[in-house]
């Protein structure tokens, strides 16, 4: 899923660093990510990840339907969405 949002941003002109990451790995990347993808297949994890990173960086579930599909474009579009309604939020 990394890859096509990456290969869907490139298209756009949009740049952006997107990486796939295990959530043991979260905590070394915490002061360089803005915003972390939460698989639909981890959704009972998601609250307890939320909440415990919530000072660090947007958590986000990803939904099932691009994320079965693959679809980089649509995910890419969730990314950037939450991104600014968080960004909107805090302003």
């Amino acid at each position: 899923m990394a890859a096509k949002m990456r290969y869907a941003a490139r298209d756009r002109g949009i740049d952006i660093n997107i990486k796939a990451r295990s959530e043991s790995e979260v905590m070394n990347y915490v002061d360089d990510v803005d915003a972390v993808m939460v698989g639909p297949h981890l959704s009972m994890y998601f609250e307890d990840i939320k909440k415990r990173y919530e000072d660090e960086f947007v958590t986000i579930l990803m939904k099932k339907d691009y994320y079965a599909n693959l679809d980089g474009a649509k995910a890419l579009d969730h990314l950037l969405s939450e991104i600014e309604h968080n960004t909107e939020k805090e302003n």
